[in-house]
């Protein structure tokens, strides 16, 4: 036998012995919706990519099957030309099914006849405000959620942490560009949550390392800068930056009966103390005088629907926990983190921070029942394993490029933003998001030190929702005009 030979055999033998070899697994399928009016016709692809890392010498190395579900029109002649958009969920953990089944693709969880979400058994419809009528859309799950995750013989945590993970929703992007012929396409990300900071920092990652332009991002429910979030000692901004949201959360509740003006006139009212007088308290710490201190209890007290007694208790700083725990304290109520709007209820209402998130418990269910059902079915990909909708295996989530300092990709938005003055950025904020709130998400854009050339790139816009504000379909009708307002702007 010649060593040509030998080598074949040990090859077949080897394939043999390891069945466990990953393979891209595609299902194909075709469908139409109509959007604005018009009727579109569109192929479905839901299946695996395996990415594989280049070895010197040894060729490619498997690494991880992605998941990911891909819409693409039918009636376009040269697709090369068409604009796509990648989309993906925050947690981290999270898979794409949000942004997927709430908002941007073809098919959405179906309400009841009031609008709200219903009760199970769940449906899906279709989704007229989808924006698939101006890009193609790819979603995508990054390692440990859906169905995406690290072949065997590979370690799952490698891809748990800020950085790999960049890297590897990034190569996926890269690999399904080359692999569907798509690098002529205009190129849009769009994240919520934590998929802000995943795209912020992709935006660096494929313009600094592969010179690959964006044309856009969409931004939802933002979080760039975790100072601006994270209660911690020695820390006030979020006590700042949180307060606009407790008040239009404590006016929701009826809290705040001797507020009588107009709710956009009322949010400035709060802003302009958050950021005026109220910050100034804080600044001087013990500092403050006790004249100067009996007012801004008073104001806070004023604005929060909380007393004076508990305001003073908490050293006028109130903590996102004890609030959604306080405010409804005396109806035995709590409220939610991601939509206030929503109420829960707790064993211990005595307690001091809520048992569970109820804006969360209200959504949860539907989609994750819609989406595997959707998948199976509709989309035709069979798989046995279980769709990860929000994944506790992604934890702990490596922040070591961190240490000792907040995460923050505003700079590296600012940076890609610079070199590349053709990207442009639309900002989603739901003023009753206790995630995210829409302050902090101002602060970071003001905070960004982008050159006034640059500031018309960014537009924000607001809802009267929480994190996922298309949950609410006079919002998610809203949101559309505002993309498609975007998209026309940024699109050729």
């Amino acid at each position: 036998m010649s060593q040509e030979e030998k080598k074949e055999s040990e090859e077949t033998k080897n394939e043999e012995k390891n069945p466990d070899i990953p393979e891209d697994k595609l299902s194909v399928t075709h469908h139409s919706v109509t959007i604005n009016g018009e009727d579109i016709r569109y192929t479905a692809t839901a299946g695996t990519l395996v990415l594989k890392e280049e070895i010197d010498k040894e060729g490619e190395k498997p690494k991880a099957s992605v998941f990911f579900i891909a819409y693409t029109r039918d009636d376009v002649e040269d697709t090369s030309k068409r604009p796509i958009t990648f989309s993906f969920n925050g947690g981290p953990g999270s898979s794409s099914v949000w942004l997927h089944l709430g908002v941007l693709g073809p098919r959405c969880v179906k309400p009841d006849e009031d609008g709200e979400l219903p009760h199970p058994p769940y449906q899906l419809t279709d989704n007229e405000c989808s924006i698939l009528d101006k890009t193609d859309l790819v979603f995508i799950d990054p390692v440990s959620t859906g169905f995406s995750r690290a072949v065997p013989g590979e370690e799952a945590k490698q891809f748990h942490g800020f950085k790999r993970d960049i890297e590897s929703v990034g190569d996926f992007i890269l690999l399904y560009l080359g692999r569907y012929k798509r690098w002529g396409s205009p190129k849009l990300l769009i994240g919520e949550s934590y998929g802000t900071t995943r795209a912020s920092g992709l935006a660096g990652y494929l313009q600094g390392r592969h010179g690959t332009y964006l044309n856009a991002i969409m931004l939802v429910s933002v979080v760039l800068n975790f100072q601006t979030i994270r209660f911690a000692p020695g820390n006030d901004l979020p006590y700042i930056l949180y307060l606009p949201t407790y008040a239009a959360t404590a006016r929701y509740h009826d809290k705040l009966s001797e507020i009588d003006t107009e709710f956009e006139a009322f949010i400035d009212e709060v802003r302009a103390f958050a950021t005026g007088d109220y910050t100034v308290a804080l600044m001087q710490g013990s500092g403050i005088t006790a004249d100067q201190r009996a007012n801004i209890v008073q104001q806070l007290a004023k604005y929060t629907g909380l007393t004076p007694e508990y305001l003073e208790r908490t050293d006028i700083r109130i903590n996102i926990a004890r609030f959604c725990k306080e405010l409804l304290r005396d109806e035995k109520r709590t409220i939610g983190r991601f939509d206030s709007r929503y109420k829960g209820i707790d064993r211990d209402s005595a307690g001091e921070t809520y048992e569970y998130d109820p804006s969360s418990a209200v959504v949860q269910g539907a989609y994750t029942a819609a989406l595997n059902a959707y998948v199976r079915d509709e989309l035709e990909f069979a798989s046995d394993l279980p769709y990860e909708i929000l994944s506790r295996r992604v934890h702990p989530w490596d922040y070591s490029d961190h240490q000792n300092e907040y995460v923050n990709v505003a700079d590296t938005l600012r940076a890609a933003m610079t070199m590349n003055p053709a990207l442009k950025v639309f900002v989603a904020n739901g003023y009753y998001d206790l995630a995210t709130p829409f302050l902090a998400s101002e602060y970071t854009f003001s905070h960004l030190g982008l050159d006034e050339s640059l500031q018309d790139n960014i537009t924000m816009a607001y809802y009267q929702a929480g994190h996922m504000m298309y949950i609410d379909q006079a919002e998610l009708h809203k949101m559309k005009d505002d993309m498609d307002a975007f998209l026309n702007d940024v699109l050729p």
